[in-house]
């Protein structure tokens, strides 16, 4: 089954379907005919949708259609196999074009976290920041506060629970203000009301 897309707008909260992709006069992201297999394992196949700033895409659909695929190629850790990507309208995959991730200025929460291992907390979350020292340090302890972890910038990824590891991969995102922000299930393992309001400082 393929992938879904649905399209919020955050000025008036309506949902409706993605069709076309006319108008890209405020376009962040740009996504046409993606398709990308492994082996005989047809992952994602001619996928277009696009996104405007002020709006969410939700990628709906049951596990294996593609989902986390279709991020991972968003964010530049897989080149497709056809289709192109533009983010604010610099393209960053095509044929003959790959522009890896850390040039893509694109945060994304992993399903299964990611965190470095051998970084604590705080060098996990500051990671991406381009910064001297001072400026990353007050970035590291604002994004620390949101996800509600202020003093746990010492600990080490493996000293965490699931929920707290899922907060830090969240922080981690956060932190070098992405112009595009990547969710693979992000607020799975946390509790009802840190979920609420997690959401809402996104």
């Amino acid at each position: 089954m393929p992938v879904g897309v649905r399209r919020m707008n955050r000025d008036n909260d309506s949902m409706t379907p993605e069709r076309t992709a006319s108008n890209r006069t405020a376009t962040v992201l740009d996504v046409q005919h993606l398709s990308k297999s492994y082996g005989a394992v047809r992952a994602v196949y001619d996928t277009s949708f696009n996104l405007r700033s002020g709006q969410f895409v939700t990628l709906l659909g049951p596990s294996g259609c593609g989902k986390t695929t279709t991020l991972r190629l968003i964010a530049g850790f897989e080149p497709p196999d056809s289709g192109a990507i533009a983010i604010h309208g610099r393209t960053v995959a095509a044929p003959g074009v790959y522009v890896p991730p850390e040039n893509r200025r694109v945060g994304m929460v992993f399903q299964d976290y990611a965190l470095f291992p051998h970084l604590n907390v705080a060098d996990n979350v500051g990671f991406g920041v381009r910064a001297d020292r001072r400026v990353r340090a007050a970035r590291v302890a604002e994004m620390l506060a949101l996800v509600g972890l202020e003093g746990y910038g010492d600990r080490m990824p493996g000293a965490l629970s699931g929920g707290q590891q899922q907060r830090v991969a969240l922080a981690r995102a956060l932190a070098p203000s992405p112009e595009l922000l990547l969710l693979d299930e992000p607020f799975s393992n946390l509790d009802a009301a840190l979920r609420a309001q997690v959401r809402s400082e996104l």
